[in-house]
């Protein structure tokens, strides 16, 4: 049933895509902004009861919603399965931006592809040449592919087959955009956050997408140049801040064959730059501070598309697999 839920799901929202600040992503920021004002006084253990009730709240809900469905309709909870999924996984969450970035490189409006970039990532990117827009692109595309897809994905198989549902979508979902927010707030909106509750909340979406990270950087060497992608796995990772999104760009990098990495321009991506204080020296890559391999061109793009998508099919093939063996079995 698993298998269904998510093939569904996307058919849903390749057909009608949730709209760029729909209800639902009002809802959620309200949400995350009620928590927070009405549970965190400043203290340290209140970081850990905002967070429980921020993240796990909802999480338990549709878990309970689920069982008690369940109870009375497998129909009716693949129609659960089917309609959370849809709120939480899918590529039109995010490839508006990337599309629109793409459209601006190709007109030569390189103006319009920062502006863009800045929007989509809260982030000054007015000095960045076309070679580094290409790239952070890339990167951001990457990322935003595994927290909306693949990492939706695999915390939904792992939960649904432990008999909750949709519950794990959720709970990635909740965990990545309430660290996320409340990141973004600190940063970008200059407003009181409790520095406590800010690194908890990445602390623990790291812990959360600690092995969805690494299926989905397995997925990119599969679909990919293997030996390439195993090497920048194991060598360029650390190039990266935050080791999950290491892994994923490491990887991916080796599997396009692209330089990723290196210096950023100031102000943008300080939560996802290198850091060579943290991690290896740049004589290590042999490419200055980035992975080895041709710099990030406009054609490109494309082939980051390409990558997504076939790691989408083997996961699917996977699990379809999986499916048929399990009603054979």
């Amino acid at each position: 049933m698993n298998f269904f839920a998510v093939l569904l799901a996307l058919l849903c929202e390749q057909l009608k895509p949730l709209r760029h600040g729909n209800g639902i992503h009002r809802a959620v920021i309200g949400w995350v902004r009620w928590t927070g004002r009405n549970f965190d006084a400043g203290r340290e253990h209140h970081s850990t009861i905002v967070w429980a009730i921020t993240v796990l709240g909802p999480a338990l809900a549709v878990a309970i919603a689920y069982l008690a469905v369940r109870h009375f309709s497998l129909l009716l909870a693949l129609a659960l399965d089917v309609a959370v999924l849809y709120l939480t996984l899918g590529f039109r969450q995010f490839s508006h931006y990337f599309t629109d970035i793409r459209d601006a490189l190709e007109r030569a409006d390189d103006n319009e592809a920062r502006r863009l970039l800045s929007e989509w990532r809260h982030l000054d990117a007015s000095e960045l040449p076309r070679t580094e827009l290409v790239r952070h692109a890339i990167e951001h595309s990457l990322l935003a592919a595994h927290r909306h897809v693949f990492g939706v994905f695999f915390c939904f198989i792992l939960f649904s087959t432990l008999g909750l549902g949709p519950a794990g979508a959720v709970l990635y979902r909740m965990a990545e955009f309430a660290g996320r927010y409340w990141a973004f707030k600190s940063r970008t909106l200059d407003a009181p956050t409790n520095e406590r509750l800010m690194l908890l909340s990445r602390r623990l979406f790291g812990l959360i997408d600690y092995m969805p990270a690494r299926f989905t950087a397995a997925g990119f060497t599969i679909v990919g140049n293997f030996e390439e992608a195993v090497n920048g796995w194991r060598r360029d990772a650390r190039l990266w801040l935050h080791p999950n999104e290491g892994i994923i760009l490491a990887s991916a990098a080796g599997a396009l064959g692209l330089q990723l990495g290196g210096v950023a321009a100031p102000g943008v991506t300080p939560d996802r730059s290198k850091t060579f204080s943290s991690g290896v020296d740049a004589d290590a890559t042999g490419a200055d501070g980035s992975t080895p391999g041709q710099i990030p061109q406009l054609g490109h793009l494309q082939s980051v598309v390409g990558l997504i998508w076939r790691s989408v099919v083997l996961w699917m093939l996977l699990l379809a697999l999986l499916t048929l063996a399990n009603l054979l079995g």
